[in-house]
């Protein structure tokens, strides 16, 4: 799960105003329904301490929701009177939760819309490919690659030029293959896609294959579902997408989870065959590494005692300490208490790093937290890209 969505609330101060809100279903009673639901969770909001502004955004906003755009719920964030982001829920909540307190109250957010890779799909046919990027919204097109249209069709004629004239058709197609994959290649690092999915019939999806680069060679799944045609199977290309993404997210929770693992079996060595192994459990690790900039992937299990231990935090993302005193040292002159996965939230969205769900029966992390590292003291930081 990435978090750029939540840019728009490390630019704010609080205290914030989050509410998580399922959506009525489409009946008669919805209307009320939805009213009843909106002023309860403006009350609530109230009762906590937030200004009467403030409550009645949340509250206006949450009387407009509907099953049609956002069909398993909302959240909503809110400072200094106004609704400064909503986000759709891709899993409806238990209930209302309502939370007046000094950061976005993120903790809730990767369990209701879990981890939502992209997928970059091509439909390829032997004169270009049209582009397509898929997540739990939903498809959307995202442009061509246009190659060379004759010649492509072989023929039998019988003349002596047959020959010479199959020679173009075969250098048209590996000449198209070579520029779609280009195309592949800079679409996918444009989009920040994650999966890669190549649709249309074999010879061409597998020219196509063989010359992309070799990251994007290892990690692209192939499907005869689909296709630039007219009336080509949307319905299966869809599924094959979605299964995709789902493989993706298993194989990189379980890579997560293991090096956490190993970081539990005894004699197990860290990186570079240092003492310090590259992940962090315990919350006081995950805030030393947190303010470091340091944790690449964040790893939360639902239940966890530690997720709701109280830390402080001050204005700035990189102002989160154990204990009050150390703000100081920080440069944070209003230290105020948070919970500790909401702190480790907001400074994932700002570093830039990803955050996976456990499932709540595994056993790590321990305390419901944990993170494996971008570098290690004994490594010392990567070097910057140029």
């Amino acid at each position: 799960m990435r978090l750029d969505s939540l840019a728009p609330l490390l630019e704010r101060k609080g205290p914030w105003a989050t509410a998580y809100v399922g959506t009525a279903r489409a009946t008669e009673t919805a209307g009320d329904e939805r009213r009843l639901t909106a002023r309860a969770a403006g009350d609530e909001l109230a009762r906590q301490g937030a200004g009467a502004a403030t409550v009645d955004a949340v509250t206006e906003y949450l009387e407009t929701l509907s099953p049609r755009t956002q069909p398993q719920g909302s959240v909503v964030f809110a400072a200094d009177g106004e609704v400064v982001l909503d986000l759709p829920l891709t899993r409806a909540p238990d209930r209302t939760q309502v939370c007046w307190s000094a950061l976005p109250h993120l903790a809730p957010l990767p369990e209701l819309t879990g981890e939502n890779p992209l997928c970059l799909t091509a439909r390829i046919d032997r004169t270009g490919a049209d582009f397509e990027l898929a997540d739990a919204r939903g498809t959307r097109e995202a442009g061509q690659a246009r190659g060379e249209d004759w010649p492509v069709h072989r023929t039998t004629t019988g003349e002596p030029s047959e020959r010479h004239f199959q020679l173009k058709v075969e250098n048209t197609w590996e000449s198209n293959a070579g520029v779609i994959a280009d195309a592949i290649a800079s679409r996918f690092q444009e989009s920040g896609a994650d999966v890669l999915v190549l649709s249309g019939d074999p010879r061409e999806r597998r020219a196509v294959h063989e010359k992309l680069p070799e990251h994007l060679r290892g990690i692209a799944v192939e499907t005869s579902h689909g296709g630039r045609a007219a009336g080509s199977a949307t319905e299966l290309l869809d599924r094959e997408t979605e299964r995709a993404r789902q493989e993706f997210v298993q194989r990189h929770t379980d890579d997560a989870l293991s090096r956490l693992r190993a970081a539990h079996t005894p004699g197990s060595p860290g990186p570079a065959g240092s003492a310090e192994a590259a992940v962090a459990e315990g919350v006081p690790s995950l805030v030393e590494a947190a303010r470091e900039h340091r944790v690449g992937t964040l790893v939360v299990r639902p239940g966890g005692f530690d997720r709701e231990r109280e830390v402080w935090v001050g204005d700035s993302c990189d102002q989160v300490a154990v204990r009050r005193s150390e703000l100081q040292y920080l440069g944070a002159t209003e230290p105020v208490p948070a919970r500790a996965d909401d702190a480790l939230l907001r400074s994932a969205a700002a570093t830039d790093a990803e955050v996976l769900v456990a499932a709540e029966e595994d056993d790590l992390p321990v305390g419901g937290m944990g993170a494996v590292l971008r570098w290690t003291h004994a490594e010392g930081p990567a070097p910057a890209s140029p």
